[in-house]
This record gives C-alpha cells, sequence and structure tokens, in this order.
C-alpha cells in the first residue's frame, strides 16, 4: 500500500511540473495523466488528484502501521 501511495504522489507532482512548467519532457510517456484521452485539457487537475491521492494513501499505510506497532 505504502509503494502504491509513493507511485501515485510520483505521477501526481510529475504530471502537475510537466504539464504547468514543461521541465521533464522526456517523462512525458511515463506519466499515466498523458495517456488518457478522457483527461485532454485536465492533466494538471487530475495529476494534483493524483497526488492527493497519493498523500491519503500513505497517511493511511502509516497509520496502519503506527497502530499494529501499538499492539
Amino acid at each position: 500500500m505504502e509503494v502504491f501511495g509513493w507511485l501515485l504522489l510520483l505521477q501526481g507532482v510529475g504530471g502537475a511540473v510537466n504539464t504547468l512548467f514543461g521541465w521533464w519532457r522526456w517523462a512525458h510517456d511515463l506519466l499515466v495523466v498523458n495517456h488518457l484521452p478522457v483527461l485532454e485539457g485536465y492533466e494538471v487537475f487530475a495529476s494534483i488528484v493524483l497526488g492527493v491521492l497519493g498523500m491519503a494513501l500513505l497517511a493511511v499505510s502509516r497509520s496502519a502501521k503506527n497502530a499494529e506497532d501499538r499492539k
């Protein structure tokens, strides 16, 4: 779960930076938001959603790990 959270966070940050600034042209084919034609024109918003979902998944994973350690 933690790995998937980091992957979503990376996709979100990478997609937002690439769409807004165009710094990572080499990463264009690696970003999920660029492969979904339904998101054309909404890449920034989709990337933000992916980043937020990644942070939420990381928080849940960390909380579950802390709860398990307390037992």
